[in-house]
């Protein structure tokens, strides 16, 4: 794997840091296993009696994975997905700051489709493809 080389410069000492950089193959991997990660999500929810309405919606305030509606709620979705546990489970990847871009994304989407009636809900997806998956839902997961 590349790697990038810098200095740091602290206390007047000089060290050199290296950085892992992503590979196209590296992204490239990510957008995989993210897809396989949403269609997972998908049909978990869609098992459990959810309409899907739309998935990767731009909003000016980020991208929402999957909008699906239960009964008369409109509900957004987070969707998490790591192939291994070294890097923590899924769904703490959500920062607070993230946390903030979802409630904004939603609350856009909402005001600009009449939606009175909705929630934010995350699903944490474990496994990669081949495998049969790990799936956490967690209901009402932001708010506001």
């Amino acid at each position: 794997m590349p790697a990038h080389s810098c200095e740091i410069h602290q206390a007047g000492l000089r060290r050199p840091v290296t950085q892992s950089l992503p590979t196209p193959d590296m992204t490239k991997h990510n957008i995989q296993i993210g897809e396989w990660g949403e269609l997972q999500a998908i049909d978990y929810l869609v098992k459990r009696g959810y309409q899907v309405l739309a998935r990767n919606v731009r909003t000016p305030h980020g991208e929402i994975d999957v909008i699906t509606q239960q009964g008369e709620i409109v509900v957004f979705v987070e969707v998490k997905t790591r192939t291994t546990k070294a890097m923590g489970l899924p769904e703490e990847s959500i920062s607070p700051r993230k946390q903030v871009h979802m409630l904004q994304a939603a609350a856009y989407y909402a005001a600009e489709h009449g939606i009175d009636h909705w929630q934010l809900d995350a699903i944490a997806v474990q496994g990669k493809p081949g495998l049969r998956p790990i799936i956490t839902h967690f209901e009402n997961a932001v708010q506001s």
